[in-house]
């Protein structure tokens, strides 16, 4: 879910033998692939996007910097909307906006960071506890508010409840982990990458979970946080990133792969069957993926080409987000 900073020398090694690029399936027809958006910057790299549930608007984060972008519909350049450096991250990953008019932004290094989408006002932060190395990357919205961060070093999920973030406005608080799932992961070299991509029911019953190394997915019960392995049917989660959920179809993208994988989740979360899949280098490494109005709009990455995954050459500039339909 997803140059690398020092909270990830440790997991460098297993992170870049994990992510190999393996056979794919052919092309699903009819499925299309344009620019959507540009980003300002050469050295840009994004990561993370959301869709504002109130406006449309998206926004799109720099792992490079930490910039954030905010794009609106019908103008093509994105316009800064947190400029590299702000309040001190030096990455933004995972971004969600909420109902409440507010935006998370995940650092990978530190926690997590919450805006004000009118006044872009820093409103609080929770930061990761402890001197182990961690990542956090991905996070998701359950309806009642509760935001849940997987951590891609640690194994393990945080959350922060509406009470949480009400007790830490203007400061600064620690993220509380919520499930650890070291115990249901296959065995894996100290400091390897597991968790990625997160998402939340809408029924608010569960939350899914990838294993971008092991190739599996997980439900975790809101309730009882209870975790169990979904069953996959037709294909696996290797190399997923971001993930969206709606109404019982699951997108996944697989960052290396260059692909997009669509599912049909069963409504108690426990099974999930592939229905078909995208492959294209056109993707450019895709990181993540919002759906609006029909539409997929993809993170290209580019960590390839110079970037967080290094390898040769240099990044097509400027950076995109892609449109993809027919998903």
């Amino acid at each position: 879910m997803s140059s690398f900073r020092t909270s990830l020398v440790t997991a460098g090694t297993a992170l870049a033998a994990a992510l190999t690029v393996i056979c794919a399936p052919a092309q699903a027809a009819g499925a299309r692939v344009s620019t959507a958006h540009e980003l300002p910057g050469d050295r840009v790299y994004p990561e993370g996007i959301t869709a504002d549930p109130r406006t449309g608007d998206l926004y799109a984060g720099s792992y490079a910097n930490g910039a954030v972008f905010k794009m609106t519909p019908g103008r093509r350049v994105a316009e800064t909307f947190l400029p590299a450096g702000a309040d001190g991250r030096d990455t933004a990953n995972g971004l969600e906006a909420d109902r409440e008019g507010r935006l998370w932004v995940t650092d990978s290094t530190s926690g997590v960071f919450v805006y004000d989408l009118r006044s872009r006002e820093l409103l609080a932060r929770f930061d990761v506890p402890g001197s182990a190395p961690r990542f956090v990357n991905d996070l998701a919205i359950a309806p009642d508010g509760d935001v849940y961060l997987t951590d891609s070093l640690r194994a393990v999920v945080y959350r922060v409840t509406s009470e949480q973030f009400e007790e830490a406005k203007g400061g600064i608080a620690t993220l509380v982990p919520y499930v650890d799932l070291k115990g249901a992961l296959d065995p894996r070299a100290d400091g390897g990458f597991s968790l990625n991509g997160i998402v939340a029911d809408p029924s608010g019953r569960f939350l899914l979970t990838a294993d971008m190394v092991g190739g599996d997915l997980f439900r975790l019960d809101i309730a009882s946080g209870a975790v169990r392995r979904v069953a996959l049917r037709g294909g696996d989660m290797l190399h997923a990133d971001g993930l969206e959920l709606r109404q019982g179809t699951l997108w996944v993208v697989h960052n290396t792969d260059n692909a997009i994988s669509r599912w049909h989740v069963a409504r108690d979360g426990a099974s999930a069957g592939v229905e078909r899949r995208l492959t294209d280098t056109a993707l450019e490494l895709p990181t993540t993926l919002v759906r609006r109005h029909g539409t997929l709009y993809v993170v290209r990455s580019q960590f390839d080409k110079g970037g967080p995954l290094g390898g040769e050459g240099r990044p097509r500039i400027p950076f995109t987000i892609a449109a993809v339909r027919g998903m």
